[in-house]
């Protein structure tokens, strides 16, 4: 038989039986979680920018498991529980089971994402942690001085000008955030024990904010092993398909449109967001 014969010979029939493989659904969360797109929706996770990417991962025959390859420093607390509650609504209607797979880092809200699955693996340098809160800013009321500017601000409601920068830094203000950090916190914990449970270690620094590399992580019961999504999903379901959900790409993606805004909004709004793991 000639190597044309042969090709033609395994192209199916009219009629033929095509077995079809089980599926594991992939869906990649990389990037900064903020409630405010780029451009081109790159490098920047929330409800908007994945939903559907999970609707193609979960709508998918012959369904075996849907697989969260997370690489995120974390953002907007909001939008990281939006996120993680659309992802469990799916897997109870589809009733499959969610693996997550931490890259370089799954930390703070990129953490929240992966307390999503069912089951969390880490390579064995992913940073993974950071169960706390943060936010920062700048203060410039001297530099206003300075150049003999004068700051006129005019509100309705005691507290509408909470934290303005360009005027003198209030006690109570920090203390109101302060407030406001330890609710989002204890909400933070009450995720990561509702989500891990009896597997969580009894250590004191597991909820301080600090990060470990993916063997500790293990240890403390943060994650429930070390491995790679492919060597996961493999053992599991040797027989099933690896396919990835791709989002649909906006419109200005399509057309090649906006490359430069969406490169100088990467650098300022996520720089300083992957900085602090050293990234």
């Amino acid at each position: 038989m000639s190597r044309t014969d042969k090709l033609v010979s395994r192209i199916p029939k009219i009629g033929d039986r095509v077995e079809r493989k089980d599926v594991v659904a992939v869906v990649k969360l990389h990037g900064v979680i903020n409630a405010q797109p780029s451009p081109l929706a790159r490098g920047v996770i929330n409800l908007a920018s994945v939903e559907s990417a999970l609707s193609r991962a979960f709508g998918h025959d012959r369904l075996r498991a849907v697989a969260l390859q997370i690489n995120s420093p974390g953002g907007a607390a909001a939008q990281s529980g939006i996120v993680a509650d659309r992802i469990r609504q799916l897997a109870d209607e589809k009733n499959v089971p969610v693996l997550a797979f931490a890259e370089d880092v799954a930390a703070s809200g990129g953490y929240w994402l992966a307390c999503a699955g069912d089951e969390i693996y880490a390579h064995r340098a992913s940073m993974v942690g950071s169960i706390g809160v943060i936010s920062g800013s700048f203060g410039f009321p001297g530099l206003l001085e300075r150049f003999g500017i004068e700051r006129r601000l005019y509100t309705a409601g005691e507290n509408k000008s909470r934290l303005d920068p360009f005027s003198p830094e209030k006690p109570e203000d920090v203390e109101w955030l302060h407030g406001m950090h330890t609710q989002l916190h204890d909400m933070f914990v009450e995720w990561v024990r509702q989500r891990r449970g009896a597997r969580l270690a009894e250590d004191d620094q597991l909820f301080s904010g600090d990060v470990w590399l993916g063997p500790r992580a293990a240890e403390l019961g943060l994650v429930d092993g070390v491995g790679t999504l492919r060597e996961v999903v493999s053992q599991r379901y040797p027989d099933a398909e690896i396919v990835f959900a791709e989002p649909k790409k906006p419109l200005v993606a399509r057309l090649g449109l906006g490359a430069p805004a969406a490169a100088v909004l990467d650098t300022v709004l996520h720089r300083t967001q992957w900085s602090r793991f050293g990234l």
